[in-house]
């Protein structure tokens, strides 16, 4: 933590912070009842990336992009390195690689954790070609979710699945190269109601403990049960070197995957707080984007998520550590807290404005974007062909 005076510290880690936006949010997505449409929208991996390029050009702070395994397939024995090659020349670095064991028939009753064997074996096929994937665009990091999980009492011997995930788990693990990791994802609930296989950050836990050091721990912020006290999870995984990321979104009742900081913005302060107590503002903890953008503009949302991470992080770094402490160990709870609030009610607006005109970029992203023609550009010019979306 810095002092509260310390402003030239605070500005260097701002402009140091990095922020992954992913593939998916900026192609159409929706409800379990209705995807919308929207003009302009990407229809392959590349316009993607040239829409990406437009947010970290505003913000200076998205420098990385995540794929999606099918979403983004490409063809041709060189693709996902020509794919690499394509983002480096926009300014941009391939990021996570994320996996779908989820989306297909053969997974409506799992897949690594599937009582047939030949469907976990399709399953661990598709997870060692991202490591594949990763070794062609030289990705560090492979995101795992599954959807595995039971509706009903009996329907699986929930001790077995587990063994089943381990062993699959451990194939990949031994697959990763020396400086690949395997970011562990849980989610409480849905589409399983009954047991989730990874349903929570000590099952992922428990699993990349036995692993090693090249398996962590991924807390998205909408999968826990309402109350959650997410930042004490946060500071727990730090303390125990086993954060690798997050995937940032908000919620209001369950995973709603909408803009990180709209429901809770506080919630959003105490994590990035936590982060930064425990020395999580590096490239060792990723921060990265999960959101679906159903009937906002799609790239104006995602400048405004990163935006909404910045100012928390901005607000974290804030906070005056020697007085907190202070406060603290003289059990002074109201003085502690103040500490806290005094940050939180800090207007960071300003000191972002001059971090971005330090990077020789517009101090306002949403203005700048607006200016730039861009949204009328991709509306006139992407016509035809199929958009990117949820399964494609």
């Amino acid at each position: 933590m810095t002092s509260r005076a310390d402003v030239s510290t605070v500005k260097a880690a701002l402009r140091a912070q990095a922020i992954e936006t992913p593939s998916w949010a900026y192609g159409n997505s929706g409800t379990r009842f209705k995807v919308f449409a929207q003009r302009g929208v990407p229809r392959t991996p590349q316009e993607k990336l040239d829409d990406a390029a437009r947010v970290h050009e505003h913000t200076g702070a998205a420098p990385t992009v995540a794929l999606h395994i099918p979403w983004d397939r490409v063809d041709g024995s060189g693709g996902y390195a020509e794919l690499a090659k394509y983002a480096e020349e926009r300014g941009l670095r391939l990021g996570a690689i994320n996996s779908n064991v989820f989306q297909d028939d053969d997974y409506k009753l799992g897949s690594v954790c599937h009582p047939d064997a030949a469907v976990r074996r399709k399953a661990l096929d598709h997870l060692l070609e991202c490591v594949d994937i990763m070794d062609a665009t030289g990705s560090r990091d492979l995101k795992l979710w599954f959807s595995d999980g039971t509706n009903y009492p009996g329907q699986d011997d929930i001790r077995a699945r587990q063994d089943r995930l381990a062993q699959a788990l451990s194939a990949v693990y031994e697959r990763l190269g020396d400086h690949q990791r395997m970011l562990l994802e849980y989610k409480l609930f849905e589409p399983a109601f009954y047991t989730m296989d990874v349903p929570d950050w000590g099952t992922a836990y428990a699993h990349c403990l036995k692993l090693g050091e090249k398996a962590q721990v991924v807390v998205d912020t909408g999968h826990h049960a309402p109350g959650t006290n997410i930042e004490f999870i946060v500071a727990l995984l730090l303390r125990e070197g086993r954060l690798g990321g997050f995937d940032f979104n908000s919620r209001f009742y369950a995973d709603d995957d909408l803009m990180v900081g709209a429901a809770d913005p506080f919630q959003l302060f105490r994590i990035m707080y936590e982060v930064v107590r425990g020395g999580g503002l590096t490239s060792d903890v990723a921060f990265m984007l999960d959101q679906c953008h159903n009937i906002e503009a799609k790239i104006p949302a995602i400048i405004r998520s990163v935006m909404n991470v910045q100012e928390a992080t901005a607000k974290a770094l804030l906070v005056d550590g020697g007085a907190l402490a202070e406060a603290q160990a003289s059990g002074d709870v109201l003085a502690a807290n103040a500490v806290l609030m005094d940050a939180y009610n800090t207007d960071v607006r300003p000191l972002l404005a001059e971090v971005r005109e330090d990077l020789g970029i517009d101090p306002d992203p949403m203005a700048a974007y607006h200016r730039s023609g861009w949204a009328r550009k991709i509306v006139d010019e992407r016509v035809g062909g199929a958009q990117a979306g949820w399964g494609a």
